[in-house]
């Protein structure tokens, strides 16, 4: 046995969409998230901040 670490940017209610079948999507979590941590984490992407900082994020130009 090993630990398993699974990331999503999706929240467990829109995983039926993302799967296409709301019933696999719900025996799949069901499996995931016996015996789990859950941590949520909230707010801005590092990654996000500095791109916006530097400017290198943002809509593209028209010219």
């Amino acid at each position: 046995r090993g630990s398993i670490l699974l990331t999503s940017n999706k929240s467990f209610g829109e995983w039926g969409e993302l799967m296409g079948d709301p019933i696999l999507a719900t025996a799949i979590l069901d499996r995931l998230l016996h015996h789990s941590h859950i941590v949520n984490i909230r707010g801005n992407s590092y990654r996000l901040r500095e791109k916006m900082r530097t400017g290198a994020y943002g809509s593209p130009s028209t010219t």
